[in-house]
């Protein structure tokens, strides 16, 4: 495996796989990896001959006050994880390496991300837009996974490779869970022992809404509002949002149906988190 920390390294061995005919597939992460992460390596393996795992802690799609200084970093162990997943390259640039010292572009996406996560975190995803793009042109990726937890982020990248005729495929990652069922994320570590036991209240509350649908109710307002009954008695939770909407155009649905997204961001303590699912293809 090749660790790689500058952007012409990066390019010359992605332009030596492509004149080979070799199809790169790329894994963009923040670092401090888990088995979710791991998972999407897999997936990547299955989609390229060539898996590229790129890690970055990308300071543009923090806001001031967010936790980008404090975000868990560990690179020997990521390291260690990415061989032994078999991974070609990992790239790990740094910021300097990244962006220009008077970078003055970015990409801004104008309608899935103004919900949800973008109304408390509003230059969140031109960051995350923005460095997705350079890591598709740096790496020439053929193909790139995402995780289905950051079901947002998801949709907002589809929209960018659709509307700018990106050539590359999006492939999405299932969330991969706790064995008590909450999703993994590297700000898993930020909770105590008392905060990680209340922060399983996302994944009941969306158990709660499966179960609802599964029973025929379809009531966006009152599925919802049951979730939030759910979490209100949790100590120190804040809900951030609770939404239904069409996991495609992240739209609001006032009926549930199949491939509605049911997604949540909960502060516990000060860790905030986020968690989703989509309702079955077939009618409850």
């Amino acid at each position: 495996m090749k660790v790689l920390k500058t952007k012409a390294e990066m390019s010359a061995v992605a332009e030596s796989w492509r004149i080979e005919n070799l199809d790169v597939g790329l894994v963009p992460t923040m670092g401090f990896l888990h088995e979710g992460h791991l998972s999407l390596i897999r997936i990547a393996r299955q989609h390229a001959d060539k898996v590229v795992v790129s890690i970055f802690v990308n300071p543009t799609q923090f806001a001031p006050g967010e936790d980008f200084a404090a975000y868990p970093r560990d690179e020997a162990r990521d390291l260690a994880m990415c061989e032994a997943e078999g991974a070609d390259v990992v790239f790990l640039p740094s910021p300097e390496e990244m962006y220009a010292p008077d970078a003055s572009v970015a990409l801004t996406e104008n309608r899935l991300a103004k919900t949800m996560c973008g109304l408390t975190r509003p230059t969140h995803f031109q960051g995350v837009l923005t460095v997705v793009n350079k890591l598709f042109n740096i790496t020439r990726a053929d193909s790139a996974v995402f995780g289905m937890k950051d079901a947002q982020q998801l949709a907002v990248i589809r929209r960018m490779v659709r509307d700018l005729d990106m050539p590359i495929a999006i492939v999405p990652g299932p969330i991969v869970r706790e064995p008590d069922g909450l999703a993994m994320s590297s700000r898993n570590t930020y909770l105590s022992a008392d905060e990680r036991r209340h922060a399983l209240c996302l994944r009941r509350s969306l158990d709660l809404a499966e179960a609802m649908w599964r029973r025929g109710d379809s009531a966006a307002d009152a599925v919802l509002g049951a979730m939030r009954e759910q979490i209100a008695p949790t100590p120190g939770a804040v809900i951030d949002y609770i939404v239904a909407v069409d996991a495609d155009s992240l739209e609001p649905v006032e009926t549930l149906r199949p491939n509605t997204l049911v997604a949540l961001a909960v502060k516990i303590g000060r860790t905030r988190l986020i968690d989703n699912t989509i309702l079955n293809k077939k009618t409850p």
